[in-house]
């Protein structure tokens, strides 16, 4: 999750277990704009078998769609749409779920929307990441045509909303940016999954091309210091967001971190 940087860094803000794993969160956004309930991202699911939740150490003790949907009065077949960043199994994997051996749809009624080039990517992928993509993730929705492929750079789906593509990590990958007259939001994905992901060259291993997602960070962080942005983090463990500014160093760290979920 760190690349380069030395474990005796990285294990001070995010401490590895026995087997050298760490704490990641899947967190998922809703977005309620009075006609649309949209879900960012849906997690790893439930598909895996118990061998592979092992390794993973995937746990769906404390937090499970239905549960936390129940909590706000909602239901999975009340979401009209999935925005999909990218179609990584720990991204796209509740896209679909197993009712004995039959694949169904998570969220029966929804729209889901990936980027049409990252979709061709994830069908052919390379030989480097193609153990990330599962077909059962995505190729089922288009089989069920509740597919919407969007494709450019600053395309907007619903109102309020800003698509902002970046490749460094896998090509084409679709941050949500969600703005109104007071605040900013931008859900980042695996652009900086998580708060330790702020300062420049703490950059995945996982990313196809380190330099590239450097350079996007770069500038994006730069625009969220200048706009006051809020961060969202999907595999932080500890904080759901934050606030960055400049360091005296040139470089970026956070200047408020905090948990959006009441």
């Amino acid at each position: 999750m760190f690349g380069v940087i030395p474990k005796t860094l990285w294990n001070k803000t995010n401490p590895a277990d026995d087997k050298n794993r760490i704490e990641m969160a899947l967190r998922t956004l809703l977005l309620d704009n009075g006609k649309q309930k949209i879900i960012v991202d849906t997690g790893i699911g439930t598909k895996f078998n118990e061998k592979e939740a092992a390794i993973y150490g995937i746990d769906h003790a404390r937090f499970q769609i239905d549960v936390e949907l129940h909590k706000i009065g909602l239901t999975r077949s009340d979401i009209t749409d999935v925005f999909l960043t990218h179609l990584h199994f720990d991204h796209a994997g509740g896209t679909t779920y197993r009712e004995n051996t039959e694949l169904k749809l998570t969220f029966p009624n929804a729209a889901y929307h990936i980027d049409r080039f990252h979709y061709e990517w994830a069908m052919q992928p390379s030989k480097r990441d193609r153990a990330s993509f599962l077909g059962e993730n995505f190729q089922f929705l288009e089989e069920k045509g509740v597919l919407h492929f969007f494709d450019g750079k600053d395309c907007s789906l619903w109102p309020q909303t800003q698509v902002i593509k970046v490749h460094g990590h896998t090509p084409h990958q679709s941050l949500l940016k969600i703005s109104d007259q007071k605040e900013t939001l931008l859900y980042c994905a695996d652009l900086i999954p998580m708060s330790a992901h702020i300062p420049l060259p703490w950059i995945m291993g996982y990313d196809l091309n380190a330099l590239q997602t450097l350079g996007e960070k770069e500038i994006i962080l730069e625009q969220a210091v200048r706009e006051n942005w809020i961060l969202f983090f999907e595999h932080d463990p500890y904080f759901d967001a934050a606030r960055v500014e400049f360091t005296e160093k040139g470089d970026f760290r956070a200047s408020t971190l905090f948990n959006l979920r009441p």
